[in-house]
């Protein structure tokens, strides 16, 4: 971590506070691009429109990061919904690709 963020327990200042939620930020918004990334593949991969809404995989996605969210004790419920919205848009996205590849 950088010397300049504070853990959020040691933060005495507001400061403090917005420079790690801005370091969260720019680390977040570099993992959704690779997530986006990797829908990309997905729609370069699968062999059809229909393939791209799975809900098998959909509910295996919610359920590991339930796990994950028990396990570092964050709110479940928040991240549930956090990452209902992240995968339907995903979903969005990897639709518009797999058209835009076939167009």
């Amino acid at each position: 971590m950088n010397d300049m963020i504070r853990d959020p327990d040691d933060c005495t200042t507001m400061t403090e506070v917005r420079a790690g939620v801005d370091d969260v930020d720019r680390r977040i918004v570099a993992l959704l691009k690779r997530r986006f990334g990797y829908m990309d593949a997905a729609a370069r991969i699968k062999p059809d429109r229909s393939a791209v809404r799975d809900e098998w995989r959909k509910a295996d996605v919610l359920s590991k990061v339930d796990a994950a969210a028990d396990a570092l004790g964050l709110d479940r419920k928040l991240a549930a919904r956090l990452y209902e919205d992240l995968i339907e848009t995903s979903i969005a996205h990897e639709l518009a690709e797999f058209d835009r590849r076939r167009s």
